[in-house]
């Protein structure tokens, strides 16, 4: 719903109650009140006011719908956010302050400014945003396929597909797949406006993987009624925290915004709550000095925003780099840690941490037919280098690598560095379990006394390990 006008250059008071509110907040608060009839109240809130307006993304809130349900079908209206009425909105209130069309006691302020009550405060005109309009921006793409219809590009993890509300000028129109898109392909689908020429379905900004793009608005439709009927299969590969219980299940949970944190979806009852179906299958295990953590393949029946992240996070296995869902940011040597047992050990050499800097999720797979042709495409992306080299790493000093070796892997020999570390991982998981490994004797050497007896390292007891093996393409019956 658009905002309603609002009463310009007429004066009113702030009430005492609103003394410690930022101006921003009291002015959405008081005037959809207003507006609604309601009293006009400034009760002071004991959060941190900055939480709801500090952040771009929750300027607004950003509803779709599509012809049936599927939420990635774009055919955007803005909505009011949560917390005000359909009649005022953050981002408008923030760009008459920007303007300087808010006066306080005669004198333009801050959004973050605090109010102390009893502040006379006039509104002088409406917002005038800048216009938005997406520009060609030579940027380079990964172009998987192509014909006179479609694209389908593997999209890398930073990139926003399309601008969004609430950002700076510079922000919304710069550095988006829509900008590049623009400068590759002459001519795109005007379905989605402007701002999201040939934008058929989205992926979030940290997930890379491949993406359809429509170069006209005929084939645009027919793949947006693909999405809708659920003809397009789509499987993504993820690692997730903990050690997943089954080889495969499924999560069958109706998806809504979060009503307390805009940015977040939930799967808690909240009205509105579109149907969300995700099945997933684990790929393999790793059991690391920084935790344990499972390679799933997800196949998505729905397109529901963050569905994904938000069903294994629902089941206690949030993506891995995934923070806004509980994921880890930064994993640490759990092993490491543990053995620096005071302040100056853990100075003297700090524990190992890895940083991944985005989410551990890959849209790997995707299968429809042809908008025109109606021919079978099937495409895959493999899994960027950088998730690759984090498996890597994560599985390098893995403390099972002394034992369950994955089926059919190759063995190699583990170097001087592994087996120590091997071994001192499982120490610790005997040592956790009660049951400590006696200290084996060289030939020749005295028996020490059981007080100063130790552990001693376990690499001799083999020296086959499973290798690192590459994520293998799901077979076609189970991709999505």
């Amino acid at each position: 719903m658009a905002d309603q006008p609002l009463d310009l250059n007429k004066e009113f008071l702030v009430p005492a109650t609103a003394a410690g509110q930022r101006l921003d907040k009291f002015l959405v608060e008081h005037l959809s009140r207003k507006q609604t009839g309601e009293p006009a109240v400034g009760a002071s809130d004991e959060s941190d006011p900055a939480d709801e307006f500090d952040t771009a993304e929750e300027s607004e809130v950003i509803e779709f719908h599509s012809i049936a349900e599927a939420e990635d079908v774009l055919v955007a209206d803005v909505a009011s956010p949560s917390g005000s009425t359909p009649g005022v909105s953050r981002s408008r209130i923030q760009l008459l302050i920007d303007q300087g069309d808010v006066l306080v006691n005669g004198r333009a302020e801050k959004a973050s400014s605090k109010l102390r009550g009893g502040e006379s405060i006039r509104i002088t005109g409406e917002p005038h945003p800048a216009p938005l309009k997406a520009i060609p921006e030579d940027i380079p793409l990964d172009v998987v396929y192509e014909d006179s219809d479609l694209a389908v590009i593997n999209k890398p993890a930073g990139m926003m597909v399309h601008a969004g509300s609430g950002q700076t000028e510079d922000a919304r129109n710069h550095g988006t797949l829509v900008n590049a898109l623009l400068y590759r392909f002459n001519k795109l689908s005007a379905t989605g406006g402007e701002m999201r020429p040939g934008i058929v379905h989205r992926l979030d900004k940290d997930t890379s993987g491949l993406i359809i793009v429509a170069k006209n608005d005929r084939a645009h439709a027919a793949l947006g009624e693909m999405f809708s009927s659920r003809q397009v299969r789509k499987t993504y590969v993820a690692l997730v925290q903990d050690a997943v219980e089954r080889e495969k299940g499924t999560v069958n949970a109706a998806i809504a915004r979060d009503p307390m944190r805009r940015t977040r979806m939930t799967t808690k009852p909240v009205d509105n709550a579109r149907t969300a179906v995700s099945h997933w299958e684990v790929d393999r295990r790793l059991n690391t000095r920084f935790g344990r953590f499972t390679l799933v393949r997800v196949r998505i029946e729905t397109g529901r925003t963050h569905q994904i992240r938000v069903h294994m996070a629902s089941i206690g296995h949030p993506v891995v780099g995934d923070t806004l869902y509980g994921g880890a940011g930064q994993l640490t040597d759990q092993i490491a840690a543990q053995a620096a047992t005071s302040r100056a050990a853990r100075r003297n050499k700090a524990p190992e941490r890895l940083v991944l800097g985005r989410n551990f999720l890959h849209a790997a797979h995707l299968e429809f037919p042809h908008p025109r042709t109606h021919k079978l495409i099937t495409l895959e992306a493999p899994i960027p280098a950088e998730l690759e080299l984090y498996l890597k790493k994560l599985e390098a000093l893995a403390p099972a690598a002394l034992q369950g070796r994955r089926a059919g892997a190759s063995d190699r020999s583990l170097s001087p560095a592994e087996a120590e570390a091997a071994a001192e991982a499982e120490a610790l998981a005997e040592a956790k379990a009660g049951q400590p490994k006696a200290a084996p004797v060289r030939k020749g050497a005295a028996r020490k006394s059981a007080s100063s007896a130790k552990t001693a390292p376990a690499g001799k007891r083999t020296s086959r390990v499973a290798s690192v093996s590459k994520v293998k393409p799901a077979k076609k019956a189970d991709r999505d």
